[in-house]
């Protein structure tokens, strides 16, 4: 992603100011990562490596304005939102959030919102991570049909990218145990799993707010809450609450919903479970803008995937017309 001219930034804030809004009428933005490895990784080609991630907050700093996200919603709901407003947050918990993301931003000033799913700290693995190693260490002849999920050629990185995503897919809405034993299997079959875990420790967890970033809560094992029943979607909810605050010390009151999507991923009675909790804002995936009509445990997020700058940011100041408001 190249570098903006001082003119293009200055276009750019004009535009971002005009199709944010302010005060009552402002829109918020809020970004969505999950991983930024070192370096690129190509069995994960959506994720920005280090160097690609510090260009964007570049152009974030350049044009947006990056606030902490539960000061942004309170602002919003107050109706004092500033215009280009914009949120930095990541999901599951996975170490480089802390190891490299959190120097870049630190270095810069920005805040950020982490969600992690306690269940996976210390050494634990997420499924489609599990499968994710798998496949890059399979054989190219990867036969899955003891598990009834196909036999694969796995000539290229294209291949593997491709057949990951694809288990990963097929697997993503079992019940929690049955996904996690599917990808057990799985792992077994490609040669067994990497040594080291991607995940944070309950350390690098307590060591967020030093960054300036805010903990927030994603279950406890990052169930699809509609594939579990009330009484486990409950548990994995308050659960993952208490877990964290007594890692950090500190009130955690952001939830963010796993996989996110409203109706498919979670219902309405999964948000009030969550306000239950005693959660004040929670996040899904539903793309588009909060706006101050917005139901605060249903907030929308975005996640912009143009490489060059101007498309990036263009898709960003889009975002902030696609308001949403309850969805659920």
């Amino acid at each position: 992603m190249q570098s903006l001219s001082a003119f293009e930034a200055s276009l750019l804030r004009l535009l971002a100011r005009l199709a944010s809004g302010r005060g009552a009428s402002a829109s918020l933005v809020v970004l969505i990562f999950h991983r930024i490895p070192a370096t690129a990784d190509a069995m994960l080609p959506f994720e920005l490596p280090a160097d690609e991630f510090a260009r964007r907050l570049d152009l974030l700093q350049a044009v947006f304005r990056v606030l902490p996200l539960r000061d942004a919603v309170s602002a919003l709901g107050r109706g004092t939102l500033p215009e280009r407003a914009a949120c930095i947050t990541f999901d599951d918990g996975y170490a480089n959030n802390l190891e490299v993301a959190a120097p870049l931003m630190s270095a810069r000033g920005m805040p950020a919102s982490v969600f992690v799913a306690p269940g996976f700290l210390n050494g634990g693995w997420m499924f489609n991570d599990r499968i994710i190693e798998a496949v890059r260490a399979a054989p190219e002849d990867f036969d899955l049909t003891s598990l009834r999920l196909g036999r694969h050629r796995l000539a290229t990185s294209a291949d593997r990218v491709r057949v990951a995503g694809e288990l990963v897919l097929a697997l993503k809405h079992l019940p929690p145990s049955d996904r996690m034993e599917r990808a057990r299997e799985l792992v077994e079959l490609a040669g067994g799993e990497p040594p080291s875990s991607p995940m944070m420790t309950d350390a690098q967890v307590a060591a967020l707010a030093g960054h300036g970033i805010e903990v927030g809560a994603h279950t406890v094992n990052h169930p699809i809450l509609t594939a579990v029943d009330a009484d486990e979607a409950r548990r994995e909810i308050v659960e993952s609450r208490a877990r964290l605050e007594a890692l950090t010390g500190s009130p955690v009151t952001s939830f963010a919903y796993p996989n996110g999507l409203p109706h498919r991923d979670y219902a309405r009675a999964h948000a009030d479970m969550v306000r239950d909790a005693g959660f004040t804002l929670a996040l899904s995936t539903a793309w588009g803008a909060a706006t101050r009509a917005s139901d605060p445990l249903q907030l929308p997020r975005i996640a912009p995937w143009d490489q060059s700058a101007h498309r990036y940011a263009a898709r960003m100041i889009a975002g902030y017309r696609q308001r949403r408001y309850v969805t659920t």
